[in-house]
């Protein structure tokens, strides 16, 4: 008498395969999504929906950064800046641009401009542009020198390991400042 019931060794095999052939194919798509080197590498700069120059409102007109990204220095989040902040000067000056008709028409319809994030951070690291902020670390340490970019690029890796040696030798990235390293890595992983 057999014990149970009787499994065939094609079954077997053919359940096996499946499941080699599931967990290959998610590795990959994981590997794909988090080494695609068009979202997490130094020289990103995708297109925007307007075409926005940071040399210009930064450098030349010498706008802070907290004047659109307004939530730094309060919330673990720097904004993308809304329709609402780029009328406040638009609804004014070169309100007859061709360039600013985007952001009239998603004014119009109460609607965001759907801008594209430049600097990402994978979904299960946890940063805090406040306390950052709050430890007086200048905006361009990861940002690089926006104010002199007319498109917006990433210039720093963003990496844990770059991460890391910034807080861990941080007179020598920063120059004077302080910034105490997390005691664990709850920290910045969540």
């Amino acid at each position: 008498m057999v014990n149970g019931p009787f499994i065939s060794p094609r079954l077997r095999l053919a359940v096996g395969l499946l499941g080699l052939i599931s967990v290959t194919l998610l590795s990959g798509g994981a590997l794909a999504y988090y080494a695609n080197s068009a979202n997490w590498e130094v020289g990103y700069a995708p297109l925007q929906p307007v075409e926005f120059s940071h040399q210009l409102h930064a450098g030349d007109l010498g706008l802070d950064c907290r004047f659109c990204h307004f939530t730094v220095e309060r919330s673990a989040f720097a904004t993308l800046p809304s329709t609402e902040i780029c009328m406040k000067c638009h609804s004014k000056i070169r309100t007859d641009s061709v360039q600013l008709l985007p952001v009239r028409a998603t004014y119009a319809a109460d609607q965001p401009i759907a801008w594209r994030r430049v600097h990402k951070l994978p979904d299960h690291v946890y940063f805090d542009h406040s306390s950052h902020a709050a430890a007086g670390i200048d905006c361009a340490t990861c940002h690089g020198r926006v104010a002199q970019m007319q498109r917006v690029e990433q210039t720093q890796p963003l990496s844990m390991g770059w991460c890391i040696d910034c807080h861990r030798h941080p007179t020598t990235t920063l120059s004077s400042r302080s910034l105490s390293p997390p005691t664990h890595c709850s920290g910045c992983h969540r």
